[in-house]
C-alpha cells in the first residue's frame, strides 16, 4: 500500500529544523555554557529572544510529527510488517545516535527517539483519546517535578543551586578550540552525562508528543481540511495566549542560580506545546497563501535526518577544532546570523539533491536497515527516519 506523501509535513519538519539550529549552535559557539549545564544567560537580546522562542519549542514539533509519521508508516507497511520494520528503524536510529552523540553534538536526541519509538509501537493500538490523556499526564507531571524541586530547594535557603564554575568553562572552551583530539576528549567526557539529562528529563515530554501525534495521525488531523481548519484557528489563538507569558517568563529566569531558575523550566515544559502548537498553525497559513514556500522547505523535511546532522557537521567545522576553531569569538548576532546562512546552505543542498534522488543519503542507508534489504525499496509516505534535535 502507498500513501500520497504530505508537503506540508515535511515543510513543517524542515521549519522545525531551523529552531533546532538556532538551539543547537548556542552551545558550541559558546561552549563554556556547557559547563554549567543551564540555559546561555539572556544577558542580551539576542540571548533573551532564542531562549524565549527556540529553547524546547522545536523538539516539541519534531517529536509530534514523529508520532504523526508513524501513523502513515503503519498504513504504508501494513500491520504484518509494522513490528519488524519500526525495531529495525530504532536500532538504526540508536546506532546513528551514538555516533552522532560522541563526535559531532552531544545534545542529540536519535537514541531517545529510538527507544521511545519501540514505546510507540507498543502502544501503536490505544485510541486516539487515550493517547491525548496519557500525553497530558506525562507533561503535567514533568512540570510538576520542576516545581517541586524548586519548592524543595527553598527549604535550605543556605544552599542555593551552585554557580557557573568559570575555571570549568574556560576548560571547556579550550577543549572544544584544540584541535580534533581536544574537541573529541570534550565530547567524550560530556555525551554521557548529557544522555542521560536528554533521556531522564527531556524523555517524558518527547513521549508526551508522540502519543499527541499518534492521536492526532489516527484521525488524520494534518489530512483533513475542515479538522486543518479548526484546528488553525484555535491554535493560533490559544498558543499564543498560553505560551507567550510561559516563554517570557523561562527567559527571564534563565541563568538564574536560586529556585526561581527550577520554576521557569515547570512553567516551560507546561507552556511549550501551546508555543509549538501556534508556530505550526501560523506556518500551516503561511503555507497555504504562500505556496512556494512549501516548495523552498519540503525537500529538506523529506531528508530531515541528512539535514539534521549536516547542521551538525557544519556548526562543527565553524566552531570546533575539527575546523575553524571560532567557539568563544563571535558576538550573538553573529552567531544567529551563522546560523542563518547554515540554515539556507542546507535548503539549498536538499533542493539540488532531491531533484535526482528519492531519499537523502542518510536515510537511503536508514531505510536499508528499515527494510532490511540491500536496496531500499521506494515509498511515497511522508514518514522519514528522523523526527527531530
Amino acid at each position: 500500500m502507498e500513501t500520497t506523501r504530505i508537503r506540508e509535513i515535511d515543510a513543517i519538519r524542515a521549519f522545525a529544523l531551523l529552531g533546532i539550529l538556532l538551539g543547537s549552535i548556542a552551545y558550541l559557539s559558546d561552549p563554556a555554557h556547557v559547563a554549567i549545564g543551564a540555559l546561555p544567560p539572556t544577558d542580551d537580546p539576542v540571548a533573551f529572544v532564542v531562549n524565549a522562542l527556540v529553547f524546547s519549542k522545536f523538539y516539541v514539533i519534531f517529536a509530534f510529527l514523529f508520532g504523526y509519521s508513524f501513523t502513515l508508516q503503519m498504513r504504508s507497511w501494513g500491520e504484518g510488517r509494522v513490528r519488524g520494520r519500526m525495531l529495525r528503524r530504532c536500532l538504526g536510529l540508536f546506532a546513528l545516535g551514538v555516533l552522532h552523540g560522541f563526535f559531532l553534538w552531544f545534545g542529540d536526541i536519535l537514541t531517545l527517539y529510538a527507544v521511545l519509538g519501540v514505546i510507540l509501537l507498543l502502544t501503536r493500538s490505544v485510541k486516539p483519546r487515550t493517547a491525548v490523556i496519557a500525553g497530558s499526564c506525562l507533561v503535567g507531571l514533568v512540570g510538576l517535578f520542576w516545581a517541586g524541586l524548586g519548592w524543595l530547594s527553598t527549604l535550605a535557603p543556605a544552599n542555593p543551586i551552585p554557580a557557573a564554575d568559570p575555571a570549568a568553562g574556560a576548560r571547556a572552551l579550550r577543549l572544544v578550540t584544540d584541535g580534533p583530539l581536544g574537541f573529541l576528549t570534550f565530547q567524550a567526557e560530556i555525551y554521557p552525562p548529557s544522555a542521560l539529562f536528554v533521556w531522564g528529563f527531556q524523555g517524558p515530554v518527547a513521549l508526551a508528543m508522540f502519543l499527541f501525534g499518534l492521536a492526532a495521525g489516527k484521525t488524520g488531523l494534518l489530512e483533513r481540511p475542515e479538522l486543518r481548519q479548526l484546528l488553525v484557528a484555535r491554535a493560533q489563538v490559544i498558543g499564543f495566549l498560553v505560551g507567550l507569558p510561559g516563554v517570557l517568563f523561562l527567559a527571564w529566569t534563565s541563568g538564574r542560580s536560586d529556585e526561581v531558575a527550577l520554576y521557569g523550566l515547570a512553567v516551560n515544559t507546561v507552556t511549550s506545546p501551546f508555543l509549538a502548537a501556534a508556530f505550526v498553525a501560523t506556518l500551516l497559513r503561511v503555507l497555504r497563501r504562500f505556496p512556494a514556500v512549501t516548495d523552498v522547505l519540503s525537500p529538506a523535511g523529506r531528508m530531515a535526518a541528512s539535514n539534521y546532522i549536516g547542521q551538525s557537521v557544519l556548526i562543527a567545522l565553524l566552531f570546533t577544532g575539527y575546523g575553524l576553531g571560532l567557539a568563544g569569538q563571535l558576538a550573538p548576532p553573529a552567531v544567529m546570523g551563522a546560523a542563518v546562512v547554515i540554515y539556507v546552505v542546507l535548503l539549498g543542498l536538499s533542493s539540488w539533491w532531491m531533484r535526482s534522488h528519492r531519499h537523502g543519503p542518510i536515510e537511503y542507508g536508514l531505510r536499508m536497515v528499515t527494510q532490511g534489504t540491500r536496496r531500499p525499496v521506494s515509498r511515497h509516505f511522508s514518514a522519514e527516519p528522523l523526527r527531530h534535535r
